[in-house]
């Protein structure tokens, strides 16, 4: 499979839903490290992200990824992302950022996918509450400062 191919079929899964066939692009023990929901390990929990976690206050997702660049190895694509959100704040807007997926591969599937994001027009267009917005940030700062790559940031 090509990798466009593969990313077609990867933003293709989750807007129709299908969390097995988004499992099915990564490896038996791939991760996937979500922006939002935090980390889930195998197949089995990469599904439940999609049908439980993505569904449970969103709908009509829309995923696009842009410009990917592979050694084989890791690849890197950026994406634009929306979703109508549910939650009772949004007012049944659409809402969406875009960021940078980060994937390391193995034998053609996805070992591991992370991501980095601009959240913050999401955040926005949610109507957010500054201190939840506060709290979601502090969060993800907590994270980079536990990522090995940043230690030296942190002397």
């Amino acid at each position: 499979m090509t990798i466009e191919a593969m990313l077609k079929d990867f933003c293709a899964a989750v807007e129709r839903r299908d969390g097995a066939a988004l499992s099915n692009l990564f490896t038996e023990d791939g991760v996937y490290h979500d922006v939002f929901y935090g980390v889930f390990e195998g197949r089995a929990k990469i599904a439940e992200l999609i049908e439980d976690h993505f569904y449970r206050t969103a709908r009509d997702f829309r995923w696009d990824m842009h410009d990917p660049v592979s050694d084989g190895r890791t690849l890197y694509a950026r994406y634009t992302f929306s979703y109508v959100s549910t939650l009772p704040e949004a007012n049944g807007k659409r809402v969406g950022f875009e960021g940078v997926s980060i994937m390391r591969l193995r034998d053609g599937l996805i070992a591991s996918y992370r991501e980095v994001a601009n959240v913050g027009p999401a955040f926005v267009a949610l109507n957010f509450a500054a201190e939840r917005v506060c709290r979601i940030l502090a969060k993800e700062g907590a994270a980079l400062a536990k990522d090995p790559t940043y230690a030296r940031h942190l002397a």
